[in-house]
């Protein structure tokens, strides 16, 4: 009986999945850490066109340009910050190589480097996920931001637009991987490396 019952919830979540490739807004779990990496990987599918033409939609350079980038990860992962959503990040030519060394200790990134990060908004209430933002940091300097360890924290909204982004927000998180050059990685399980 408990092997029958088992069966019948792999089929239910087989079909959900399924379900999932044909509407992105449906899902059948209420927390974004229930998903497992073939649901994550349906609603990427689904909604990574989405999540690109909105980013890009009001011209903005990286919204426009970061899908050319290295990505980071093999698919999103929800890690518990940004609102425990679900994050995929892309590092640019500069970031790249230093970055994907996922480093602890000691890690220096080149002025200039940009990542960012893509995010899938789970919402228990609806049950649905779609587009959040794309949440960006660019290597700036101590001198042009010595209050946010030399980086500059920006996002934009998954129509393109701009976000309202305070710096002190942003970087009393990052703090905490100071030693990372205030970077949080992808999970373990799905970073790629060079």
């Amino acid at each position: 009986m408990i092997r029958k019952l088992a069966i019948a919830a792999t089929l239910s979540v087989a079909a959900a999945t399924a379900a999932q490739a044909q509407d992105c807004t449906a899902v059948t779990v209420e927390d974004a850490f229930d998903l497992d990496a073939a649901q994550i990987n349906v609603l990427y599918e689904c909604l990574k066109e989405k999540m690109a033409t909105g980013y890009a939609r009001e011209g903005d350079e990286i919204g426009s340009d970061y899908r050319n980038w290295t990505p980071t990860a093999s698919r999103p992962g929800v890690a518990g910050t940004h609102g425990n959503r679900l994050l995929n990040t892309f590092a640019n030519d500069i970031a790249a190589e230093q970055y994907l060394k996922f480093e602890e200790e000691g890690v220096e990134m080149p002025i200039g480097s940009v990542l960012a990060k893509e995010s899938i908004t789970v919402s228990i209430k609806k049950q649905a996920a779609r587009p959040g933002p794309l949440f960006i940091m660019t290597k700036v300097g101590l001198d042009a931001a010595p209050d946010t360890g030399g980086w500059l924290y920006s996002g934009l909204q998954p129509n393109g637009k701009v976000m309202k982004v305070k710096q002190s927000f942003c970087s009393d998180c990052h703090v905490g991987w100071e030693a990372q050059d205030y970077l949080a990685y992808p999970l373990e399980e799905v970073r790629l490396t060079r």
